[in-house]
């Protein structure tokens, strides 16, 4: 695992798909791309980059650290820009993502993404529900939580555990809407 700043080639990409813009609340030189090892769907040790802020770098790499010893199965792990800069594309794809410069749906208001200080996990697996809508529409079939599958996190899961022992939040224990995938420095 490692935390480095931003090169001019991830910066570059950044820019050309839009994941980062001017007036962006976070700068680029606040961000850093942090390497981190996982265990895929396929029983196998792979290598994800993520993008997040440099005070929260350290947080998210100790929890990751902790859901590959337990060996916790991730879809696949990159940056947002690799899926254009969409939200909706990059959930689809069940990618692990972090910083994306984007408001909270439907607001004015900057998401925690925008910040670097959140991550969303194996989206399809763990959707964001609110009333009849599920966020990405592929992951219907996870929302019923009672059901046991790989890669969901459960409330007394290791996922839930590590980002809780580093001082983060989990949307899956929102009131007004569940974010199952979604994890902050804040908890919002």
């Amino acid at each position: 695992m490692s935390i480095q700043p931003l090169d001019v080639g991830v910066r570059a990409r950044m820019i050309a798909a839009g994941s980062w813009r001017r007036g962006c609340p976070t700068s680029l030189d606040d961000l850093r791309l942090l390497t981190v090892s996982f265990w895929g769907f396929d029983e196998q040790a792979h290598t994800g980059l993520l993008v997040v802020n440099r005070d929260a770098a350290n947080a998210i790499a100790t929890a990751m650290r902790a859901l590959f010893r337990a060996r916790f199965p991730i879809r696949r792990m990159g940056p947002v820009e690799s899926y254009g800069a969409s939200d909706d594309r990059s959930m689809a794809a069940d990618n692990t993502s972090a910083f994306n410069c984007r408001p909270v749906e439907g607001t004015g208001v900057w998401s925690q993404h925008a910040y670097g200080r959140a991550i969303d996990i194996n989206p399809r697996e763990n959707p964001e529900v609110t009333g009849g809508r599920v966020l990405p529409p592929n992951g219907w079939a996870f929302v019923d939580r009672a059901r046991r599958g790989r890669g969901m996190i459960r409330p007394e899961g290791v996922v839930v555990r590590a980002f809780a022992a580093v001082g983060w939040g989990w949307g899956g224990s929102w009131h007004s809407l569940k974010d199952y995938q979604h994890f902050s420095a804040n908890g919002t």
